[in-house]
C-alpha cells in the first residue's frame, strides 16, 4: 500500500500529469452539463425552431432558366438575370399541387402584379390597308353591233367623261350597207312579200339599230354608209380598245366605261381578324393622297377564300364618291370597329396574364382569404384577341384577381417546387364529347338538383317523384353518340346512377333515401367531371358530419350551402370543395388533395 501511495504522490507532483488530468476532468464536466441541458424544458422546442428555420430558407432561381437553383441570391450563370427567391410548399398538409404559395419577398423580386377580372364591351378596332377599286357592278363595255371599219373616234383617250347616248366612234360597214339595200327593195314589195319585208327589218334590228333608225332609212329611201356607236351609260372611259382604221367584228369591245360616282374600297384582312368582321360593319378610312379628310362606308362583301401566299381575304366596302375625289388605285388606311355579343359586356383579361397554349390557356388566380400569398393555376378558354386583351369564354369569374405581370416567374417557381405548371399539367379527366350528349346529360343533372332540393326540404314523396324524372332523363341519353373509352365510362356511370336511383325509389323512409343519395351524388359527380355540362356553375359540396362524421359529398347549382343529408336539422353544415365551370375541363390529380374550402358553415 505504501508503495502505491508513493507512486501516486510522485505522479501528482508531476506538472504535466496534473495538467492533463485537469483538462480531462473539464471535458467530462462539459459533456455532463450539455447532456443535462438537453433535458431542460424548452430545449427540444429550440431545436425544432432551428429546424423550422432551416426549412424556411428560400431557394433562389432564374425566371428564364428554372433549372438553376441556389441557396443564396445572385445572378443566373446562363443569362445573367437576377435570381428570384422561391419558397417551397413541400411538407404542408394542405398542399394543393395546383396552388403555389410565395413569400412577400419572392413576389417583390418577381415583380408580380395582379388585377381584377372585369367585364366590358367586347370591341375591337382593326387597322387594315388596301386600295380604291372600280365598282365592278357599274362597269360596262361598249361593243360593235355589226362588223365594220373604224372611220372616226370621238373618244380617243381614257379618262374622258361621257354621257349616255353620246357618240363614241363612227363605223363604216359594207354588210350594213347591203342590209339597208335589202330593206329598201323589200319595202317596195311589202304588200306582195310581207315576210321578206319583215325579215329585212329584223336583220337591221339584230345589229342594234333602233326602230326609229330603221324607219328613217325606209322613209328617206337612201342608204347610210356610216353609223355611230353610242355610250350605253354615263361614266368615265377607262379603256379604249380600238384605233382609227381598225376593222372590228360583231361583238368586238370598243370601249370600257365605269361609273365612278360609287367606288369599292378593297382592304386585306388576315384570317385571324375575319371573326371580327361582318357584312354591314362600318368602315372608316383615310387616304395619304387626301390628307385631313375622312371617308366611310359599310362592309358589303367578304371573299369566301384565303390567299394562300398572303393568308388574307379581301373585304369590300361600297363608298359614295361625290366630286370623284376617290380615284381607283389610291391607297387607303381603313379601320373597322366590330363588337361581339351584340353589345353585351364580356370578360376581358390582359394578354400578359396568359401563358399561351392555344385556345385553352393558363392563368394564375390569386387565392382569396389565404394567410400567405397563394396563386392557383387555372385553365381558361379564350376567344378572339382585341388589341392587348383577350376575350374569356370560360374559366374565370368577374371580380377574381389574376396575375398580369410576373406570370412566367410564378409558373417557373411552381415547376421548381413540384407543383403543376403550364409545362407539367396533370392529365385531363374531361372527355371531348358531342355537344348533343352534354345537353342530354345537363337534363339529367337538372333533375338531380330537384332530388337534392326535396331532401333539403325533408320531403320523401317529392324526392321519389324527382328521382323518377331523373330516371326518365337517363333513358333519353343517347350513348351511341360516344365511342371507345367515353362510351365504356358512361356505361359504368350509368349503371351506378340507375342503381342508386332504384334504391331511392324503393326506400321506405327519408333517412334511407339520404343514404342512397350519397351514391347517386358520387356517380353524378363522375358524370360531370368526365363529360361536362352546359351549366355555368356546378358546386361540389362536402359535409364532414354526415353519417356519423364519416362525411359525404353532393352537387348543387347554388353557391349557398343547403345540406340534403340533414335538412333543417343542420341546414348550413357544409363547404364548397370544388367549382365546375362551363367549358372548363377537370384534371386527374395523381394525389388528389381537397381544394381549399370557399365556405364552411355549421
Amino acid at each position: 500500500m505504501t508503495k502505491r501511495y508513493m507512486i501516486m504522490k510522485k505522479l501528482m507532483n508531476n506538472k504535466w500529469f496534473s495538467g492533463a488530468l485537469i483538462l480531462l476532468l473539464g471535458i467530462i464536466a462539459g459533456l455532463l452539463i450539455g447532456s443535462r441541458s438537453g433535458d431542460e424544458p424548452g430545449h427540444e422546442e429550440h431545436l425544432h425552431d432551428h429546424e423550422h428555420e432551416t426549412h424556411a430558407v428560400e431557394e433562389w432561381t432564374c425566371s428564364m432558366h428554372p433549372q438553376i437553383r441556389q441557396d443564396e441570391p445572385g445572378d443566373c450563370p446562363i443569362c445573367g438575370m437576377e435570381l428570384i427567391p422561391v419558397s417551397t410548399d413541400r411538407g404542408r398538409e394542405d398542399h394543393d399541387p395546383m396552388v403555389l404559395r410565395m413569400s412577400p419577398e419572392a413576389i417583390a423580386m418577381a415583380s408580380v402584379q395582379t388585377s381584377r377580372v372585369e367585364k366590358s364591351e367586347a370591341e375591337k378596332v382593326l387597322g387594315l390597308t388596301g386600295k380604291v377599286r372600280y365598282n365592278e357592278q357599274s362597269v360596262s363595255n361598249v361593243t360593235s353591233s355589226f362588223p365594220g371599219r373604224v372611220e372616226e373616234l370621238y373618244v380617243n383617250f381614257t379618262g374622258q367623261q361621257v354621257k349616255k347616248g353620246e357618240p363614241l366612234a363612227r363605223l363604216y360597214s359594207p354588210e350594213l350597207v347591203t342590209a339597208q339595200k335589202e330593206l329598201l327593195e323589200a319595202a317596195g314589195m311589202k304588200e306582195s312579200y310581207p315576210g321578206l319585208y319583215a325579215s329585212a327589218r329584223e336583220k337591221l334590228r339584230q345589229w342594234r339599230l333602233s326602230e326609229g333608225q330603221v324607219d328613217e332609212i325606209e322613209k328617206s329611201g337612201s342608204v347610210k354608209s356610216h353609223f355611230d356607236v353610242l355610250a350605253s351609260n354615263d361614266g368615265t372611259v377607262t379603256g379604249r380598245m380600238v384605233a382609227n382604221g381598225d376593222y372590228v367584228g360583231t361583238g368586238t369591245v370598243l370601249f370600257e366605261i365605269a361609273d365612278l360616282r360609287t367606288v369599292w374600297v378593297m382592304v386585306d384582312a388576315y384570317e385571324n381578324d375575319l371573326a371580327w368582321i361582318g357584312t354591314g360593319d362600318r368602315v372608316e378610312f383615310s387616304l395619304p393622297a387626301i390628307p385631313g379628310e375622312e371617308f366611310n362606308g359599310r362592309v358589303g362583301f367578304i371573299d369566301p377564300f384565303i390567299d394562300d401566299g398572303l393568308r388574307t381575304a379581301r373585304v369590300r366596302a361600297e363608298v359614295s364618291n361625290p366630286g370623284l375625289k376617290l380615284k381607283p388605285g389610291m391607297f387607303v388606311n381603313a379601320r373597322i370597329t366590330s363588337r361581339i355579343g351584340g353589345g353585351e359586356q364580356s370578360l376581358l383579361i390582359p394578354r400578359t396574364a396568359l401563358l399561351w397554349t392555344g385556345k385553352r390557356s393558363v392563368v394564375y388566380v390569386k387565392v382569396p382569404g389565404s394567410e400567405e400569398p397563394a396563386f392557383e393555376m387555372r385553365e381558361v378558354v379564350i376567344g378572339p384577341r382585341m388589341g392587348e386583351k383577350y376575350l374569356v369564354e370560360s374559366g374565370l369569374d368577374e371580380g377574381e384577381e389574376i396575375v398580369t405581370n410576373g406570370v412566367f416567374a410564378i409558373d417557373a417557381a411552381a415547376q421548381l417546387t413540384g407543383n403543376y405548371s403550364m409545362m407539367s399539367r396533370p392529365p385531363v379527366k374531361t372527355y371531348e364529347v358531342p355537344e348533343q350528349f352534354r345537353s342530354q346529360l345537363t337534363d339529367v343533372v337538372e333533375e338531380y338538383f330537384y332530388v337534392k332540393d326535396a331532401l333539403v326540404d325533408s320531403d320523401p314523396a317529392t324526392a321519389a317523384s324527382a328521382t323518377g324524372d331523373l330516371v326518365s332523363a337517363l333513358g333519353r341519353t343517347d350513348m351511341s353518340l360516344l365511342e371507345d373509352e367515353p362510351h365504356h365510362r358512361w356505361m359504368e356511370i350509368l349503371d351506378g346512377l340507375r342503381s342508386a336511383s332504384k334504391m331511392i325509389l324503393d326506400a321506405d323512409d327519408l333517412e334511407e333515401q339520404r343514404i342512397h343519395f350519397e351514391m347517386l351524388s358520387d356517380n353524378m359527380t363522375e358524370a360531370v367531371e368526365y363529360f361536362g355540362v352546359l351549366i355555368d356553375r356546378v358546386y361540389r359540396m362536402y359535409c364532414p358530419m354526415a353519417f356519423e362524421n364519416k362525411g359525404a359529398y353532393w352537387l348543387s347549382n347554388e353557391e349557398e350551402v343547403l345540406n340534403p343529408y340533414f335538412g333543417e336539422a343542420m341546414l348550413r353544415c357544409g363547404e364548397i370543395t370544388q367549382t365546375y365551370r362551363r367549358g372548363s375541363r377537370v384534371f386527374e390529380m395523381e394525389e388528389e388533395a381537397p381544394a381549399p374550402p370557399q365556405e364552411h358553415i355549421h
